[in-house]
């Protein structure tokens, strides 16, 4: 099965930042979306932000100016920029990739999830 490597995670007090790493295999060349999802505990998950090939950023309201996605294409990796965090950002970050497969078929993949603590 195919699996994102995500990294980054970690224990930060309110204010402070972390960057968040996701590297997508060399099998998976044509990738059409970056992003990660979010899951606090005992709520669901939700999408944080994406970077979309040929088009641009996008992010959830609760994230808007804090965090900021961007993408090496060269390494097959996107970054998550989190800034200012807040202690409601406390939760497992899993980072997913949207592609195209080898039958030009739409498919998808995930990280194992990386936990990102703010402490309050």
């Amino acid at each position: 099965q195919v699996q994102l490597v995500e990294s980054g995670g970690g224990l930060v007090q309110p204010g402070g930042s972390l960057r968040l790493s996701c590297t997508a295999p060399g099998s998976i060349s044509r990738i059409y979306s970056m992003g990660w999802y979010r899951q606090a505990s005992g709520k669901e998950r939700e999408l944080v932000a994406t970077i979309i090939s040929d088009s641009g950023t996008n992010y959830a309201d609760s994230v808007k100016g804090r965090f900021t996605i961007s993408r090496d294409n060269a390494k097959n990796t996107a970054y998550l920029q989190m800034n200012r965090l807040k202690p409601e950002d406390t939760a497992v970050y899993y980072c997913h990739v949207a592609y195209i497969s080898d039958s030009t078929l739409l498919a998808d993949a995930w990280g194992q999830g990386t936990q990102v603590y703010v402490a309050s």
